[in-house]
């Protein structure tokens, strides 16, 4: 868990510097793992690392470095993030492929942990339950970053943060409309926007509930900030006065032929389209983490149109990737 951090401006190098030596070596796990201040700041520091991208000047502030990433998933944008963030940071990566580890034929996470705590600088790991993450953090001294687990998605919390903040100012007082199922990004999302102070209301079908420590620390912190985080199963009173909905997938990977079908039907009312747009405020943009399936949660008409942002949410999770890289690292 990181300790503090230096409120005000996005820093320049000399700050970050400063503010590093009391974040380095830490684990970025999950948002509940962090506070609000905390999360302002990495979103500050992504943002200044994209200042920097767009301005070509270069940040190889940790050449010689070489971190271990561990993919039990298949990924398109937070893989390739990486690879880039990395290339930019002096950064090299080792990409491990889990079927050629022994950890296929049945030898302890905490014994490959170990080992790899030995050759590395660092893990970055996306995998599937979130103990998966934990259990690592707590057999290496080295940092472990986590790039989606069952229940939180971290690197793409700091990306779309940061996509809102560059589309629309300041978050506190916004409303996000959430459709789609009860996992990592919505439950990032959640913690997101208790903290900085964003009403969210997560429409979705009467049966599913989320998970109830997440809830508690989601309702804790709107205590806090203001802000007002629901569940709603009405559609239409969800997209009202929306000025982001943020469409996400109503299954995932590994689930069965009949868990997809069923989602598929109790999901279908809340189908993400130019009409639930038209719903909403006139500007409110469409956010998506990507893949989406495109005539499932959303249609390609709205994937299509001047609101959406989700090419610009997704380059942000490099430059967000960037900045926990360089919050963590130990020089």
């Amino acid at each position: 868990m990181f300790l503090r951090v230096i409120a005000g401006p996005i820093p320049d190098r000399k700050d970050v510097q400063e503010v590093r030596c009391n974040f380095q070596g830490k684990d970025y796990l999950a948002f509940k793992d962090m506070s609000p201040e905390e999360l302002a700041f990495v979103t500050k520091l992504a943002l200044d690392f994209k200042k920097k991208w767009t301005a070509r000047e270069p940040h190889e502030y940790f050449r010689g470095q070489v971190w271990a990433a561990l993919f039990e998933k298949n990924s398109t944008r937070t893989r390739n993030a990486l690879e880039r963030a990395a290339a930019d940071l002096g950064i090299r990566l080792v990409y491990l492929r889990p079927d050629e580890m022994q950890m296929t034929r049945g030898e302890p996470l905490k014994d490959t942990a170990r080992i790899l705590d030995r050759y590395f600088d660092g893990l970055f790991i996306r995998t599937f339950g979130h103990e998966i993450v934990e259990e690592c953090a707590a057999w290496m001294r080295h940092p472990v970053i986590n790039g989606l687990t069952s229940l939180a998605h971290p690197t793409q919390g700091i990306a779309d943060i940061m996509t809102i903040q560059e589309k629309k100012g300041d978050c506190r007082g916004l409303k996000l409309c959430y459709a789609g199922n009860l996992y990592n990004v919505a439950y990032t999302t959640m913690i997101a926007c208790a903290s900085f102070g964003i009403h969210m209301d997560l429409a979705c079908p009467t049966e599913l509930v989320p998970n109830a420590d997440l809830w508690d620390e989601t309702q804790r912190r709107a205590a806090v900030s203001g802000a007002r985080i629901r569940l709603i199963q009405d559609f239409d009173q969800a997209l009202a006065g929306a000025d982001i909905v943020y469409g996400m997938s109503h299954y995932s990977m590994g689930q069965s032929d009949e868990e997809v079908s069923h989602l598929k039907a109790i999901f279908a009312p809340y189908q993400i389209t130019t009409e639930a747009m038209a719903k909403a405020k006139p500007d409110a943009l469409f956010m998506h983490c990507l893949p989406a399936h495109r005539g499932e949660e959303v249609t390609d008409e709205v994937m299509e149109s001047p609101q959406s942002v989700i090419f610009d949410e997704g380059e942000n999770r490099m430059h967000a990737i960037k900045a926990i890289l360089s919050v963590v690292a130990v020089s």
